[in-house]
């Protein structure tokens, strides 16, 4: 008994030219189960190289972070402002989850737009008003560092209706900025 696998077209419309069978149809599943396998060829790879040693503080020494520039921190400040303030205000217009930014607020301020996000959706909910994505245009950050490991900044959000300005506090926090303060004017 011999075997004969033959290439099936989808897009030419099926077998030869003729009409191609319905999808979910018992001729469709059956075609699908007999086509052939695609075969592709491994291609060799080359090495990972060794990793760089790396210095590791003696156990129960805290970390000294104060000379760390901001390159560094893999974190340009300007950009996480404008990037949260985009995403606060795409959270109280109810089209981004709140779950988000979790990461890059402390608890205080996920409680605080969790608190505001709420209230909107009820407006939201009396006007029987859908959430739908703002048009935001971001102003350049104005940026301040009051101190060592702290940056202030506000960001104006222009609307078609409003402006809006974002006051933003990040701190470090470990190897990154966390927002503790967030307010939208």
């Amino acid at each position: 008994m011999s075997t004969a696998i033959e290439h099936v077209d989808w897009r030419a419309g099926g077998r030869g030219g003729a009409p191609a069978a319905a999808p979910g149809s018992p001729a469709a599943r059956t075609r699908r189960r007999t086509a052939a396998p695609a075969v592709r060829a491994l291609r060799a790879v080359a090495p990972l190289p060794a990793p760089a040693p790396v210095a590791v503080p003696p156990p129960g020494a805290a970390p000294d972070l104060s000379s760390v520039s901001e390159e560094e921190w893999g974190t340009d400040p300007a950009s996480l402002c404008s990037n949260l303030a985009l995403c606060v205000i795409e959270i109280l217009a109810g089209a981004r989850p709140i779950d988000q930014v979790s990461r890059w607020v402390t608890d205080a301020v996920f409680l605080q737009l969790l608190r505001r996000t709420v209230i909107a959706a009820r407006s939201r909910a009396l006007r029987t008003a859908e959430a739908r994505r703002p048009r935001v245009r971001l102003g350049a950050p104005i940026i301040t560092h009051p101190c060592d490991g702290v940056v202030e900044a506000v960001v104006i959000a222009h609307q078609p209706g409003r402006s809006r300005a974002v006051a933003i506090r990040l701190e470090r926090y470990r190897a990154r900025w966390r927002a503790t303060a967030v307010t939208v004017l």
